[in-house]
């Protein structure tokens, strides 16, 4: 592994801890900065050294060092996902402008795909900022390389995936939230800087990856055709896989169909 994937994977543990407290504490309404991370059943204070990603929940045996409550494994499962999200990015775009604001998108993603699992809302707090921060983010790309035109397509391609998302939410709105329509034109931004055809297919595979696990779940009798299931996360995961596998997928199925 590089430096610049080592670096990042680290990065990812560290913001991936944080996320921990985003995904609890935002549905709730309450702040992610005060108070000090506490055990929910003793209300003793995590120590630093029970608060390192990962290797603390391992050392402690997924259990507080004090009451013995048991403590999720979702926990590290979150910090995990953020550092290879994160190293993925990293091999992604390398030394770019770029990688800073497509690590927020992992970033987000992860945190936004456990909220609407937990809760099924996608909560404005963090999707509605995002619009915000990813077009400042991708600015400097914009400004260090002269990328103004991907930086044009990424709105345009926020306006587009977020119109696309309204429209269907208005002729069905039963079949998604309106949390989905508001989220999905950040993720047509970072979609759209990198082509039109990253846009469709990282919409696509949402609904591809939906509908897949739609179907298992009738199957398997886990879900009725009544049973709300939440789309941001296969949103998201569609997303980041157009964003991470997409051009190569794009190619390869241009040469297929042209012969190339």
């Amino acid at each position: 592994m590089t430096p610049l994937v080592v670096l990042c994977l680290l990065l990812g543990l560290a913001i991936g801890s944080f996320l921990n407290v985003v995904i609890w504490r935002v549905p709730r309404g309450e702040s992610i900065v005060r108070p000090p991370s506490a055990c929910p059943r003793c209300h003793e204070p995590i120590r630093p050294r029970d608060n390192v990603p990962v290797l603390s929940w391992l050392l402690l045996r997924g259990r507080c060092r004090h009451c013995g409550e048991p403590i999720s494994a979702r926990y590290p499962l979150v910090e995990l996902l953020t550092a290879v999200v994160f190293a993925l990015m990293a091999l992604r775009f390398g030394y770019s402008a770029a990688l800073p604001a497509y690590l927020y998108l992992g970033a987000i993603g992860v945190a936004l795909a456990f909220i609407d699992l937990d809760t099924k809302r996608l909560p404005d707090k963090l999707t509605l900022p995002s619009y915000a921060v990813a077009l400042v983010l991708l600015a400097v790309p914009a400004v260090v390389e002269g990328a103004w035109g991907s930086w044009l397509r990424a709105l345009l391609g926020g306006l587009a995936l977020g119109a696309f998302y309204f429209i269907l939410w208005f002729v069905y709105p039963s079949g998604m939230g309106f949390g989905d329509v508001k989220f999905a034109g950040v993720l047509g931004i970072y979609l759209g800087w990198l082509s039109w055809a990253t846009v469709a297919v990282g919409a696509f595979l949402g609904f591809l990856l939906g509908g897949v696990v739609g179907v298992l779940l009738l199957v398997t009798r886990r879900a009725t055709r009544k049973t709300g299931i939440p789309f941001g996360p296969f949103m998201i995961v569609g997303a980041l896989l157009a964003v991470l596998w997409g051009q190569p997928a794009i190619d390869w199925y241009a040469g297929f169909v042209l012969g190339t």
